[in-house]
């Protein structure tokens, strides 16, 4: 994924199936000048991470 398409999810008010290493995360936060992620699985905020934008994956 790049970073104009996790943006475009971020501010997308409908829900967006996005995957991270399989697991079906949510986009909090997108970081352009590091080109990662602030993301957690769906259902388990408590486990939220910074991952590289280029480990997302939109699903469908």
């Amino acid at each position: 994924m790049n970073i104009q398409r996790a943006q475009e999810i971020v501010s997308s008010p409908e829900m967006i199936s996005v995957t991270c290493e399989g697991a079906q995360i949510y986009i909090q936060h997108v970081d352009e000048q590091r080109e990662t992620a602030r993301v957690f699985p769906v259902g388990r905020p408590q486990e939220e991470r910074d991952v590289p934008i280029n480990m997302l994956e939109e699903q469908g």
